[in-house]
């Protein structure tokens, strides 16, 4: 069975975000990094050449394969900022309500600016992921 290709590495959270061409995205890049530091109380780390993370569980494919991934993390991307909300958007309806302007994916939060929603909201958002996260993979 092949590895995950996204790894953990010792390359520079802070040069990478330092790379993002947009000036506003490269400005929130930093403002998420913060409050997921804040959140989590962990230190971010790369994974792949693109995403930064925060902490790590692990979990096991019904194959009975182990893997491990981050708590919380967020990339840069071209057309928008995702956010990693791990354990998915179930039970999490009004806050996504109060949110502002976003999409979902299956476990990914994509916003254009930071500016578009309530940093306050976002921040409770990825605390009780965080939280959940931890508790389910204790």
């Amino acid at each position: 069975m092949a590895e995950l290709k996204t790894r953990p590495n010792d390359q520079s959270v802070e040069n990478f975000l330092n790379r993002v061409e947009n000036d506003t995205k490269r400005e929130d890049s930093f403002s998420i990094l913060e409050l997921m530091r804040e959140e989590t109380g962990d230190e971010p780390i790369m994974w792949g050449d693109s995403i930064v993370g925060f902490g790590r569980y692990s979990y096991k494919y019904a194959s009975g394969r182990e893997a491990e991934w981050f708590l919380t993390g967020f990339s840069p991307r071209k057309q928008n900022l995702t956010l990693y909300i791990m354990d998915g958007f179930k039970g999490y309806h009004e806050l996504l309500e109060k949110l502002g302007k976003h999409s979902t994916g299956k476990s990914c939060l994509y916003i254009k600016k930071l500016e578009d929603v309530d940093k306050e909201v976002l921040r409770e958002l990825v605390s009780k992921s965080v939280e959940h996260m931890k508790e389910t993979n204790a």
